[in-house]
């Protein structure tokens, strides 16, 4: 799917361009935009297969970008070198086109995006999901390199990180839950990607989050069968912004492809309509869609 439209970084060289993928709600409500932010491996894509039109049927605007390097995204040139910082640029370049401060959603990686971009600046409203805690990656590591040390090994030597979901089996094992038909699995896996090692290594440890710098509201997901980021992580993330986590059953690390995703989705917008009362003549509560 072609992107809505386009940022262009003009501050920055070589300028990049990234897809934004976006979705308006036809009775919209008195809230902030929704910016969501893929995790490693990903692009915008993982937003639209379900959580774009869900969230613009519930009346919210809904916007992904793909950062830099991914997608439809300029970049991927050098995307071995991209450096976590780099990402959190695209994301501020995306929130400062949008009509206001956008809720800022992310997943796994993004969620760590995410966290550094609210260092320096305030947002309605952030749900991590299936997040890299702020305090970094390192647990996350051992989880990988305990059960995938040679693709690991390869990775860090490469700089590159596609060895540990290059085949449809070991992305199915680390991000989809075993229910998942193979012609899913088969889907996703081949539209993941590339990922930066550096980004990598700024998680694990050389560009961790300052929480007493982070003042907006944070509301941290997890999933009960992530293999990725798993109960202590999202416990360690919740605990660093005093809140209690939402853990979802029968959940995988992709929660927004997950078969489940309407869990999760319905959850965040139950929290959101707490916040923002719906206006116009639309009907209360949670839309359907097809799952």
């Amino acid at each position: 799917m072609p992107p809505l439209f386009n940022i262009r970084l003009r501050e920055l060289k070589p300028k990049w361009r990234l897809e934004v993928l976006s979705k308006e709600p036809s009775i919209a409500r008195n809230a902030p935009p929704i910016l969501f932010v893929h995790g490693a491996w990903h692009a915008a894509w993982c937003w639209d297969e379900y959580f774009l039109d869900y969230f613009a049927a519930n009346g919210y605007a809904a916007h992904a970008v793909s950062l830099r390097g991914h997608g439809g995204s300029e970049g991927r040139r050098g995307l071995r070198r991209h450096r976590i910082r780099d990402y959190v640029d695209d994301v501020a370049a995306v929130a400062a086109a949008l009509p206001a401060a956008p809720i800022v959603v992310g997943h796994s990686m993004g969620g760590f995006v995410v966290q550094k971009y609210l260092e320096k600046r305030s947002s309605p409203g952030a749900f991590l999901l299936a997040s890299v805690p702020p305090t970094g990656a390192l647990s996350v590591f051992r989880h990988l390199i305990h059960d995938q040390p040679l693709d690991v090994l390869k990775g860090n030597v490469t700089l590159s990180l596609y060895a540990i979901v290059s085949h449809p089996a070991k992305a199915h094992r680390l991000l989809f839950p075993a229910s998942m038909p193979p012609e899913k699995v088969n889907l996703y896996h081949g539209r993941l990607q590339e990922e930066s090692a550096l980004s990598w290594l700024d998680c694990l440890a050389l560009d961790l989050v300052d929480i007493k710098r982070i003042a907006s509201p944070v509301a941290v997901y997890g999933a009960a069968d992530d293999a990725v980021v798993g109960f202590k992580e999202v416990m360690t993330t919740a605990t660093s912004y005093k809140v209690r986590p939402f853990i979802f059953e029968n959940v995988a690390h992709d929660m927004m492809l997950d078969p489940r995703w309407r869990s999760v989705a319905d959850a965040m917008i139950a929290q959101l309509e707490a916040r923002f009362p719906e206006t116009g003549p639309a009907a209360s509560g949670v839309a359907t869609a097809a799952a």
